[in-house]
């Protein structure tokens, strides 16, 4: 949030517009927020303009605020005044005063007129009121937040006026759903594609567009009456043209008013959001029990400075509820989202309910930066996590506020890696959201200036930093015996497939796992306890729906199509097939072994395609420009052309429908013109893009209009006549593989040709062998990565008359960018932080809690996690994924030994024996009986510092006929013990 007007900077900014938009980003950018309470709350939601706090650094503060440093306790600085420099360097765009005066029940608070919103944090209730009454009272009325935390109680209290109007209530962005038809009725009936459920709610409107017959309804909204998942009424089309195909409808986004009262008003009636429908009754016990202590601090100045547990602070905590409390601060300033009606209430009661037993003395302040959490969970707690040891897995957005948790609480050793997926150095985007790092952190390691930022805010934690990959490859790094010196294991990771690897290192080795994630406002956590909870693998989300081949390459409907074509295009002309290039010549030596080969009939997989880029391998910047114009004849006419010789506009299927109906769109073949700067960008960026693959200079002047407006001149263009190829309409045909492909022998003749001609006018070089892979980089915007995907895009969009996308959204899907927030980060982090304290203490099952929120909406549900599943072998023999059965054998052990051994100590009869996806033993396989005469070690090979493997083993079932049962994993140990870590 800025002062001053300003140009949004898409580079630092980039995650965050993904979640607000244009719109909200710009108002953020005018606006004046006041923030009172330097606290640990204040700190989380403290990213405004003007700071106010009148109290000194305390040592108890050093637990609870991440820019409040141990000099500035021994020095006696303002808490404001240590802070606000702090704050101030995280965002250069943004003003950053501070104020020390005085606010309280005398203050003349006519000075905030000129914020927008004002948030109050560790005020008195009487003083909240008042500035409530200011705010709400003022034209138009100055948003206002109260947010308080009493250890382990917090609350978040809303005013926006008593009219607020949101432009967008959910931030979901409309899809457009395709019409199968519409009746001539009163009501009309809208049916939808089969495959597409409206999604929509009675009094909705949607806006229709591109009807084909009922004509009139284009570009007009009507509002739905729901008569199914598919159907839906929109009134009377009686009167209208009949429909005869085609169209689709988008939901039209209407404001939304809300009223709000003031906190006066809400104390005796309070609307209240129940984050735990385990204890519905929470929120107003809680709502109840502040107020009372309240009243009970005004009255009692000397009692409210021995009010132990009500006086401490879980960060963690405060990171959760600050996280909440900011989204309402965007809210109130943009005008997008639903705002929190009006109170919200959040408890850690499970995370103390244990401790209740321990003598006061557990809880008193011993003069250090632990006091405040001591006051929550006790000195013995307190002992316990200095003596934690735990692995995090990621250093991002996630990370970065995991580590500000762990510090400020506790000191404890924390192993900081890289997670699969995280980029290695510090990006400009990464500041607006990750707060650890600064500018001057630019293209540093994540993982060592996390580490050094966070022994800052703690100079007793200790990080041990690490810049490996956490996969299969680093699994002598990350062995056994690592994991055995862990408590538990936190991933911030944003990878799906990094979290289920990590996930299984944890079940193997019986570690807990604090999982969490977010996309945009939404977020959620998941806590894996050994032998309490099912493990991350346990559940399956359902697989990202992929687009059909034959609509990627001929029939999109959708922006989403065009841009994925786009981003395919890149990945095969400048990734895939120079490096398939390079593999091939590193495989065959010489283009004239590669010939000779040929001409002796043996088919090399690969070489026409290998031939093929040989012999048209451009050495100079022209005809990179050539090449860029032919493909935009191919792509953008030729394609069009082709499609309708194929189908004309006239083509009707079996049943007599159009072939040329919703989802599928004509396309029009578009002639080059050099002025359309769509078609300029695309031919300069191509012509890049083909130059850095073949290694060939280039200056600014070649990439001027004047410099490739002569190129093109001399291009010739030859004349197209279509063909009568099979053009793909199934969609359930998957994408060929032209590697694999025969080649008929008129490509082959053509290869031997092309190569022998290339062999004789001696331009097969070693330099000619290779190529350079380019990787797509989509936040770099001087390498016409994005550039190009933007322009292709766009103009296979204008091609099928599909309305463009902007580049921002162009990025956002050809990235694979999941959008984030610092709101919703610090709230997870914060979360996962709380249930870290249970692992710790070793809390039984009911005491935990996984979260789903949507602070958009805001929606927060706290729920038990999943609990184990046991299977039933036979009798009383249960398993479970955390159950491992262990053999110990020797170097004469042998499979008849091994399966000898598991009946013998578990009581179970083997029947099958697999090793990974090798079949050591199956009764009916031929010679698979006289395996169980082989030793263990001859049968699988271990690697020299492989001390065991895992073994699948199938049971025989109680009753003849029944299927073989599965049972838990068998670890088979080479030698007698299991210790050799």
């Amino acid at each position: 949030m800025a002062a001053d007007s300003m140009e949004i900077d898409d580079s630092l900014y980039s995650r965050q517009r993904y979640v607000l938009g244009d719109s909200a980003m710009h108002q953020m950018a005018q606006s004046s927020v006041f923030l009172s309470g330097m606290g640990g709350l204040g700190i989380e939601i403290g990213r405004a303009v003007t700071l106010h706090d009148t109290k000194q650094c305390e040592t108890w503060d050093l637990g609870s605020n991440f820019f409040i440093r141990k000099e500035d306790v021994l020095n006696q600085r303002q808490r404001v005044e240590a802070v606000c420099p702090r704050v101030a360097e995280l965002n250069p765009y943004v003003h950053v005063d501070l104020s020390s005066s005085a606010l309280d029940d005398d203050t003349d608070l006519s000075f905030l007129s000129k914020y927008q919103c004002v948030i109050l944090t560790e005020a008195r209730l009487s003083l909240q009121k008042r500035v409530n009454e200011f705010c709400h009272s003022q034209q138009p009325p100055i948003r206002f937040i109260g947010c308080d935390a009493y250890g382990i109680c917090v609350r978040v209290f809303c005013d926006f006026g008593e009219e607020f109007e949101v432009s967008d209530p959910t931030g979901e962005e409309p899809k457009e759903i395709f019409i199968q038809s519409i009746t001539q009725d009163s009501p009309g009936v809208v049916t939808c594609m089969d495959n597409q459920p409206h999604g929509l709610q009675t009094g909705q409107s949607v806006v229709f567009r591109e009807v084909n017959g009922m004509v009139e309804l284009n570009g007009t909204a009507r509002q739905v009456s729901v008569l199914s998942p598919h159907s839906f009424a929109i009134g009377d089309t009686s009167q209208l043209l009949p429909y005869v195909h085609g169209g689709f409808f988008v939901l039209v986004k209407t404001p939304k008013t809300y009223r709000f009262e003031t906190i006066e008003r809400q104390l005796c009636d309070p609307q209240v959001m129940t984050p735990d429908f385990s204890k519905p009754e929470a929120p107003l016990q809680i709502h109840a029990a502040m107020l009372a202590l309240d009243t009970f601090q005004e009255q009692h100045k000397l009692v409210r400075c021995l009010s132990t547990t009500a006086r401490g602070t879980l960060s963690p905590l405060a990171a959760a509820v600050g996280g909440l409390a900011s989204q309402e601060a965007l809210k109130a300033i943009t005008g997008k989202f639903a705002p929190l009606q009006q109170w919200f209430y959040l408890d850690a009661i499970e995370v103390v309910k244990p401790l209740q037993s321990l003598s006061p003395e557990e809880f008193f302040p011993r003069g250090d930066r632990y006091d405040g959490l001591r006051a929550c969970i006790g000195e013995s707690m307190c002992l316990e996590l200095h003596k934690l040891r735990v692995f995090m897995v990621g250093c991002g957005a996630i990370g970065c506020e995991m580590l500000k948790n762990f510090a400020l609480p506790s000191s404890f050793l924390v192993l900081l890696s890289y997670c699969i997926s995280d980029p290695d150095l510090i990006e400009k985007s990464n500041l607006n959201r990750q707060f650890l790092f600064r500018p001057h952190h630019i293209q540093k390691p994540k993982s060592t200036t996390a580490a050094e930022a966070t022994h800052d805010i703690n100079p007793d934690l200790h990080v041990d930093a690490h810049l490996n990959k956490v996969c299969p490859a680093t699994e002598n790094i990350y062995s056994d015996s690592f994991y055995s010196r862990l408590n538990l294991v936190v991933t911030a990771l944003d990878n799906v497939e990094a979290r289920r690897y990590v996930d299984s290192r944890c079940v193997s080795n019986q570690r807990p796992l604090l999982d969490s994630g977010t996309m945009g406002t939404k977020g959620h956590t998941e806590i894996i306890v050994p032998n309490l909870t099912e493990s991350y693998n346990s559940h399956r989300d359902p697989p990202e729906e992929e687009i059909p081949f034959c609509t990627l390459k001929s029939f999109p409907s959708v922006i989403e199509h065009t841009i994925q074509w786009a981003r395919d295009k890149f990945e095969n002309a400048f990734a895939h097939k120079p490096s398939m290039y390079n593999s091939f010549w590193l495989t065959h030596s010489s283009a004239e072994v590669v010939l000779q080969r040929i001409q002796a009939g043996e088919s090399l997989e690969g070489s026409f395609q290998v031939i093929k880029l040989l012999s048209r391998r451009p050495s100079q910047w022209e005809q990179c420009v050539a090449i860029a114009r032919l493909k935009f004849e191919k792509y953008f006419k030729r394609k069009a052309i082709q499609l309708l010789h194929s189908f004309p506009l006239d083509t009707r299927l079996k049943d007599g429908s159009l072939f040329w109906q919703s989802p599928k769109r004509p396309p029009a073949p578009i002639d080059f013109d050099l002025k359309d700067n769509l078609h300029f960008t695309f031919i300069v960026s191509t012509a890049r893009l083909f130059a850095g693959i073949y290694n060939i200079p280039y200056s600014e002047k070649d990439l001027s209009e004047e410099t490739v407006s002569r190129i093109l001149a001399d291009v010739k263009i030859p004349e197209y006549r279509p063909s009568e190829k099979c053009i793909e309409t199934d969609e359930t045909v998957k994408k060929p593989d032209q590697m694999k492909m025969p080649q008929s022998s008129e490509e082959e003749r053509e290869a031997i040709t092309q190569l022998e001609q290339a062999i004789a006018a001696n331009s097969v070089t070693p330099e000619s062998l290779q190529m350079s892979p380019l990787q797509f980089e989509k936040d770099d915007d001087s390498n016409g990565h994005m550039d190009f995907v933007a322009s292709a895009s766009a103009l296979r969009a204008r091609m099928y008359s599909i309305e463009p996308a902007d580049r921002l959204k162009t990025k956002r899907i050809a990235g694979k960018i999941i959008p984030a927030i610092a709101t919703a980060t610090a709230a997870v982090a914060g979360l996962v932080a709380l249930e870290l304290i249970k692992v710790v203490g070793g809390y039984g099952f009911e005491s935990f809690k996984n979260c789903f929120f949507n602070l958009a909406i805001p929606v927060v549900v706290l729920t038990e996690p999943a609990p184990v599943k046991r299977t039933l072998i036979r009798d009383n023999i249960y398993f479970s994924i955390w159950d491992c059965w262990t053999i110990f054998g020797h170097e004469d052990f042998t499979l008849s030994d091994l399966m000898n051994a598991v009946r013998e100590k578990y009581g179970i009869e083997p029947t099958m024996v697999v090793h990974g996806v090798k079949m050591l033993y199956v009764p009916v396989m031929p010679g698979h009986s006289k395996r169980l005469k082989l030793t263990m070690q001859k049968l699988i090979k271990p690697s020299v510092d492989r001390r065991y493997v895992d073994l699948t083993v199938s049971f025989a079932p109680e009753a003849d006929g029944d299927e073989d049962l599965p049972g838990p994993p068998v670890r088979y140990y080479f030698t007698q013990s299991s210790h050799w870590f």
